[in-house]
């Protein structure tokens, strides 16, 4: 019988708890603390926090598993291993960059910098540049299709998203949505995109296969001004029948038919939400509220918030690893 030694053991033993605190934690950043909060995710309870690169804002896993910070003020993306709680690299994003996505192989990183009015291309392993792509101003959302095939970028002043080849990095068409666009979903039979615009108050969803703008969701909350609904993030059900979409200044968060294109329910959360993410189960909505300096944790079924919970101050995004 192999007899394997006591130190090598009792390392593997302490990897695997490492790897099992990491799964049901909610991680959030924070634009003012340089630092990700850890909430876990059965008891809604703070757990920690992990110190990153300057400005944390948007956050998501990588095909690998794991974490990806964009850090605006550090001018570079901060990645972290959950298994072990730290920054494993950093990689160059370029100036004041905000939303990115990642090819679906994890080798290229799809960036926007805001000051630039670009989109660039980053080699993930290396952190060089591949391309730059011009686009409208001050660029915000970031998608990639399923395939790879296919990036959409908003321009939050331009009112624009810009379809990008990413095989030629040419722009091949401009999309007119509404007023300072935001984020973006992409239906999970990748025939429609969704897309929040902040400043008009609605989701324009246009067709992948023409990317010609095919409806509107306008949204309105009760004893709130128009101007005070300014949708940002946005998620959807793997079965994609339902979207989520944060109302930002409105302070609550919509559910929304896809089919029928209808807000089927409003629920209260904090002020400014912001971001929204699901549990693997889809039984939890996560709502980051950038000016309450809290996450609130939506029940799905019962259509109503459970718990909000105080992060870091002026949190941005939030991944869940289970």
């Amino acid at each position: 019988m192999t007899r394997i030694p006591r130190i090598t053991a009792v390392l593997a033993l302490a990897l695997a708890a490492a790897a099992a605190s990491a799964q049901g934690t909610a991680y959030v950043s924070s634009e003012k603390d340089d630092a990700l909060t850890l909430i876990d995710t059965q008891t809604l309870a703070v757990k920690g926090t992990i110190p990153t690169c300057k400005r944390g804002r948007h956050l998501q896993r990588l095909p690998d598993g794991k974490l990806m910070l964009a850090c605006t003020d550090s001018n570079a993306a901060d990645v972290i291993d959950p298994a072990t709680g730290k920054s494993v690299r950093r990689v160059p994003l370029g100036d004041e960059p905000e939303a990115f996505d990642v090819s679906p192989d994890g080798k290229t990183i799809y960036v926007s910098n805001e000051d630039e009015a670009e989109t660039s291309f980053i080699d993930a392993a290396s952190g060089k540049v591949l391309k730059s792509i011009k686009v409208g101003q001050e660029p915000e959302g970031v998608k990639v299709s399923a395939d790879g095939k296919t990036l959409y970028v908003t321009s939050e002043v331009a009112s624009l998203v810009h379809v990008i080849d990413v095989a030629s990095g040419k722009v091949v068409k401009n999309v007119k949505v509404g007023k300072r666009p935001r984020r973006m979903a992409i239906t999970p039979d990748g025939k429609e995109l969704w897309v929040t615009n902040e400043m008009s108050s609605s989701v324009t969803i246009i067709a992948t296969a023409g990317h010609e703008v095919t409806g509107e969701i306008k949204f309105a909350v009760k004893g709130a001004r128009a101007e005070d609904i300014t949708p940002v993030g946005i998620t959807m059900t793997k079965d994609g029948k339902r979207a989520f979409v944060a109302l930002g200044k409105a302070n609550h968060v919509a559910f929304v038919d896809v089919a029928a294109r209808k807000v089927t329910d409003l629920v209260l959360v904090g002020k400014r939400a912001w971001n929204v993410t699901l549990d693997k189960a889809e039984q939890r909505l996560w709502v980051v509220n950038g000016l309450s300096d809290d996450v609130t944790v939506v029940d799905v079924a019962g259509a109503k918030a459970l718990k909000s919970i105080p992060v870091g101050r002026v949190p941005y995004g939030v991944a869940i690893v289970e």
